[in-house]
Formats: C-alpha cells, structure tokens, sequence
C-alpha cells in the first residue's frame, strides 16, 4: 500500500512541476519541452547511483546513503514523467529501448 501511495506522490510531484513550467493553460511550451528533453543526469551522478546501487545490493549503504539512493530514484522517476511530458507537447514518439 505504501509503493502505491509514494507513486501517487513522485506523480503529484511530477504533475506540479509541469504546472510550474507550463504556461497558464498548465501545457508546456515547445521551448520548454526541448530544454526538458536535453535534461539529464551528469556522469559524476551516473557514477554515484551506480556505486550505491552495487553496494546497495550487498547491503552496505549507510541511512544517509539509502536515503540518497532514494532521491536519485525519485528524481529520475519526476524527469521521466516530464519528459514524457515533454514528448506529448512535441508530438515526439519515445525511442524504442533494445535489450542487450
């Protein structure tokens, strides 16, 4: 119950921020999409989310460093969900993914 009640809230979140950065009819403006699009984590964050997930694995993060492992997630999930946003305003269709 508390998974489905945190995803309600990074949606909310999400659902927020678009309203923020939208103009008043709450749509984003092509000028907008295109800057959300180009967002993305730096390779230094990269590199950390990696380093905490592998560790995370063997359950070796301290609370703080589970708790920033946490925000990375949450903020990942909120710039996915803007993007998309950001893809509907464009009319861009999202690229397939490809398994490896």
């Amino acid at each position: 119950m508390q998974d489905t009640t945190q995803n309600r809230a990074n949606i909310s979140d999400a659902s927020i921020l678009a309203r923020i950065l939208g103009n008043e009819r709450g749509q984003l403006s092509s000028t907008m999409a295109r800057y959300l699009l180009n967002l993305g984590f730096t390779d230094e964050d990269k590199a950390r989310m990696h380093d905490l997930a592998v560790r995370n694995q063997n359950d070796d993060l301290s609370p703080i460093e589970k708790e920033e492992l946490l925000a990375y997630g949450k903020a990942g999930t909120v710039l996915s969900i803007l993007k998309s946003k950001a893809r509907r305003t464009l009319r861009i269709k999202p690229k397939k993914r490809t398994t490896s």
